[in-house]
């Protein structure tokens, strides 16, 4: 997201946001460092809960779907008071359910709260993490999931908690076959290790930092998509059923065009899987339908040539520093090539919005004030000279769709999410940030260092 909202940050200074506080709550934490807070909504009732875990207290707030506060349930941290809160979940009687992990004891405390008589029911999970490591975890449908890696076997295991109960999903990869990007054969385990597993939030925008990734994870109901970009020359996809679990694998090639790429990948949304192919002298994307392998858009852009689907500059930033323009799509092809590529797929009630570019890390020998690129980023440095740097830096640009795919020239405005990452980057009193996306706006929960009090923030999508 950082490179996203920092170029809007030129912006937002002389306009208007939309943005509303729709309730704020005392509270005076004890410890902000022993705190945590999650922001939460149950997908039955829809009503949103604020879990306020202080260092020795824990507090739930109840709001109904117009933020308007119902109940509250204040209660001790006993049994949990030095584990980390990790998820939660919503039982059928529309109570919630708190997972405590603790690593030294390799255990998870599951705690539920009923709001009725305002008491709790704790149980211990034992979390096998002897030959087992934990990947991620997720709520999806409130229930809350568990996604870990075996250290021997080339197998995935998912735990879903769901009313009380924990249900263990084996998930066996040792009769595929893998290949790395020298197309040497490889085992599961040996890709994941090499190419590590990031989540893709489901419904959210999913920074280009995260979206680079060579393996991702695509959380759907009852349902996972894994994609693995390890090979510059094809997506291997599995389509994971959680109810049987049916794997099921796909191959998507990469669009060819030239013989010599330096990097590719992907991204999952919505039955279309995007795919992105790039050398420092031509860039090939292609959007193909998930079910027959179609590709229903095609794009490839020369060197020489306009990138007639970007709603935005060409940019490149370093750092945190301001996005610099690059005029030209060879400059940009060719800083995008010695990346690592990746692209990003949103869609809100309007537009479909696709960010498209890399990022990485390198060293350079920087010479300030002389004629290299990077001098416009290096003005804080006292006096000229070389300087050997490990610089984080990424090339991208927007483009803004129909929902049809049909490409538009609109304007790229900025996305709620934008706009909350520039309020706490611009607010040094927000602490502890929660987001919870809602079917039509977003709400940015905080603690007010200031005010002392909980704060829950709407924001949408576009100017105000």
């Amino acid at each position: 997201m950082k490179q996203i909202f920092l170029f809007w940050s030129l912006v937002f200074s002389t306009v208007t946001l939309s943005q509303t506080v729709l309730t704020s709550y005392p509270l005076d934490l004890k410890s902000k460092s022993h705190s945590a807070i999650l922001n939460a909504e149950n997908k039955v009732t829809h009503d949103v809960f604020v879990f306020i875990a202080d260092s020795d207290s824990l507090s739930i707030l109840k709001y109904n779907s117009a933020l308007f506060l119902k109940d509250k349930f204040v209660t001790s941290r006993q049994f949990v008071e030095n584990k980390s809160l990790i998820g939660y979940s919503f039982s059928e009687d529309g109570n919630p359910t708190l997972y405590w992990f603790s690593e030294q004891e390799k255990s998870i405390i599951i705690i539920k709260y009923y709001f009725e008589n305002k008491t709790s029911k704790a149980l211990k999970f034992k979390i096998p993490l002897e030959e087992q490591s934990i990947i991620t975890q997720y709520q999806k449908d409130n229930n809350f999931y568990l996604l870990l890696q075996y250290n021997e076997k080339q197998a995935l295991t998912v735990f879903v908690f769901k009313n009380g109960m924990a249900e263990e999903k084996f998930l066996d990869f040792s009769s595929f076959t893998f290949r790395d990007r020298r197309t040497q054969q490889k085992t599961f385990n040996q890709i994941l290790n090499e190419n590590p597993i990031e989540k893709m939030d489901s419904g959210e925008y999913n920074p280009l930092y995260k979206a680079v990734a060579k393996s991702k994870l695509y959380t759907l109901p009852n349902r996972l998509i894994l994609t693995l970009d390890q090979s510059i020359r094809k997506t291997q996809l599995f389509d994971i059923n959680l109810e049987n679990l049916e794997i099921t694998e796909k191959t998507f090639m990469q669009p060819s065009g030239h013989k010599n790429p330096k990097t590719s990948n992907s991204f999952y949304h919505e039955n279309k899987l995007y795919q992105v192919n790039v050398n420092s002298d031509k860039l090939l994307f292609d959007i193909k339908d998930y079910n027959s392998g179609e590709a229903l858009k095609t794009f490839v852009v020369s060197k020489n040539d306009t990138i007639r689907f970007s709603n935005s500059p060409l940019l490149m930033q370093v750092e945190n520093r301001r996005p610099k323009d690059l005029k030209k799509t060879s400059k940009f092809l060719k800083e995008l090539a010695s990346l690592s590529a990746g692209l990003s797929v949103f869609k809100n009630n309007k537009n479909l919005f696709i960010t498209l570019g890399g990022s990485g890390q390198e060293s350079k020998a920087i010479f300030i004030n002389g004629h290299n690129m990077f001098d416009d980023f290096m003005g804080d440095f006292p006096s000229s000279g070389y300087y050997n740097l490990d610089t984080n830096y990424s090339v991208y640009f927007e483009s803004v769709w129909t929902k049809k795919f049909e490409l538009t020239q609109e304007t790229h405005e900025p996305l709620a999410a934008d706009k909350m990452y520039y309020f706490i980057d611009s607010h040094k009193e927000v602490f502890l940030t929660n987001i919870l996306k809602l079917n039509n706006y977003s709400i940015l929960g905080y603690y007010d260092v200031n005010s002392k009090a909980y704060v829950l923030r709407k924001f949408i999508d576009g100017f105000d």
